[in-house]
């Protein structure tokens, strides 16, 4: 399958093959050809995009076969891309929009009040993943590299036991609730559109994200973590 046909027919994967490296312009050229090209694995390029737009798939025992460090990659680029590319995107349509309107009307002060509640607990987040949690999944992961991948060795168990709610994905999904159900005066139509449609494109994205960090990655770090103590 070309690449350009995927990307056509569903544009929200544009961020995501960002992640990797991929930039548009891509012709006529396979997945394959792309994969080689930009020197990426693509039976996980494969799982992360089918992952991405089919919210019914998730491969947990093939995920389970990608080494730590690949996964932690990728996360850490999707932090990146959070970062630096759709929290400024939201935070300009946002302050665009409550800046247009009637000042001195309260549910849009609310609005601004809840977006920052929100921008900080995924910096803090983000910055936690920084500086501790991935240089300890990545430390723990070369520690038992050879023990881990023995063919004979079955310890590394992962418990796959659904995780309980997000507080990041509450509080966006309670972000996008007080706009719908709560807005009220006068305001500009296009920018709360942009608005909604910003964080709805966020809101899919880190659902789709945790599940790999949730699902995948924290039970292969608790597997480990038992795994070095034997």
């Amino acid at each position: 399958m070309q690449m350009s046909e995927v990307v056509e027919e569903h544009p929200s994967l544009i961020p995501i093959i960002n992640r990797f490296g991929i930039r548009l312009g891509l012709g006529d050229k396979s997945v394959q050809e792309i994969c080689d090209e930009y020197q990426l694995d693509p039976d996980f390029l494969l799982i992360v995009i089918n992952t991405f737009l089919n919210e019914e798939y998730f491969p947990e025992k093939k995920l389970q076969t990608f080494h730590t460090s690949q996964i932690i990659d990728y996360l850490v680029k999707t932090n990146n891309y959070y970062l630096y590319f759709q929290l400024p995107n939201i935070e300009h349509h946002l302050t665009s929009f409550i800046s247009m309107n009637i000042s001195g009307n309260q549910t849009l002060a609310l609005i601004g009040k809840f977006f920052f509640s929100f921008k900080n607990e995924l910096v803090a987040r983000i910055e936690n993943d920084d500086r501790q949690w991935f240089p300890y999944c990545l430390a723990l992961s070369g520690k038992l590299q050879e023990k881990i991948h023995k063919k004979d060795n079955q310890a590394l168990s992962l418990n796959l036991e659904k995780r309980s709610e997000d507080v990041i994905e509450e509080l966006l999904a309670d972000l996008k609730r007080i706009i719908v159900k709560h807005l009220s005066g006068d305001y500009n139509l296009n920018l709360c559109y942009a608005v909604v449609s910003s964080i709805s494109s966020l809101e899919k994205d880190i659902r789709q994200h945790n599940r790999i960090r949730f699902r995948i990655l924290a039970p292969m770090v608790d597997a480990m973590e038992k795994l070095s103590v034997k």
